[in-house]
């Protein structure tokens, strides 16, 4: 026969007692549901980011001065670019200007590369066939620049002499029609400046550019002795930005901004600040390319 002790009673009935407070906390923890995330966190989980604000790209000549330029920290600058800033701040859109040659500016807007082109270019029927123009911007008109002694007095007197321009300007169109296709009077440069020093150096007789780049080069270079004729042949003329042919959601942007800074004053802000009066008071300073 067993003899069941005291001790023996107490042993046994602290270990059932052990046994139940662990069964106990074990069901506990088993029945308590895990915490509920917060609903916002949740949310900002499963929110996918914003996509990143659209940049436009714009494509410029810079080496037309006082449109489009670099100044001597290497920053694009101008009349141009500070009409673009202004249309872009209206628009609500971002805008990224890239210095791009002008032989290859056209093209890089065809191939995608640029999204827009602000570089002082003439709207005209020929371009309207591969590209949409925004309203114009600023009028324009050519200008002939010779030595103070020369005899040059209208266009005409052109006909006999060496004539420098820019490249696929206007001002290359209008003195190759006076002169010819094939004439070898015609010395063409990749920029109107690079012509108008070959004027001073005297490799040309004249050169036919946007007035507003010839005026400021003018007044710029006193050294250089040039003086400017104006003729009636040449025909007034107007920039617009430039977009791909079919982009309208960007062309509406670009001419609503446009309406808003003519009408709240910051064009004629902007205009003054390089010709000295605002747009509607200041004769039409620049031609186009």
């Amino acid at each position: 026969m067993t003899t069941f002790t005291t001790r023996r009673f107490l042993q046994s009935l602290g270990l059932l007692a052990v046994g139940t407070l662990l069964a106990a906390c074990g069901k506990k923890e088993a029945e308590t549901p895990p915490p509920a995330e917060a609903p916002a966190a949740v949310a900002a989980a499963s929110a996918a980011p914003p996509p990143p604000a659209k940049v436009y790209v714009v494509g410029t000549d810079a080496a037309y001065a006082p449109f489009e330029l670099q100044n001597e920290k290497g920053e694009i600058v101008g009349l141009t670019i500070d009409i673009v800033s202004a249309v872009a701040q209206k628009a609500g859109i971002e805008v990224k200007f890239v210095n791009t040659p002008w032989e290859g500016i056209f093209n890089s807007l065809q191939q995608g590369d640029r999204d827009m082109l602000a570089s002082s270019i003439t709207i005209t029927d020929e371009r309207k066939q591969t590209m949409d123009f925004t309203n114009p911007y600023f009028d324009a008109y050519q200008l002939i620049a010779v030595k103070e002694n020369s005899k040059v007095a209208k266009f005409d007197d052109l006909k006999k002499l060496k004539v420098g321009v820019q490249t696929g300007t206007t001002g290359d169109e209008a003195v190759t029609k006076l002169l010819g296709k094939n004439s070898t009077a015609i010395k063409r440069f990749e920029s109107t400046p690079l012509a108008l020093k070959e004027l001073e150096a005297g490799g040309v007789d004249a050169v036919v550019a946007d007035n507003g780049v010839v005026v400021n080069y003018v007044t710029n270079n006193a050294g250089a002795k040039f003086k400017t004729v104006s003729d009636k042949a040449f025909v007034p003329e107007q920039y617009g930005f430039a977009v791909k042919k079919g982009n309208t959601e960007l062309l509406e942007k670009l001419n609503k901004g446009l309406a808003d800074i003519k009408a709240d004053g910051t064009y004629d802000q902007i205009y003054a600040k390089y010709f000295g009066a605002p747009a509607a008071a200041a004769p039409a300073m620049a031609a186009s390319k």
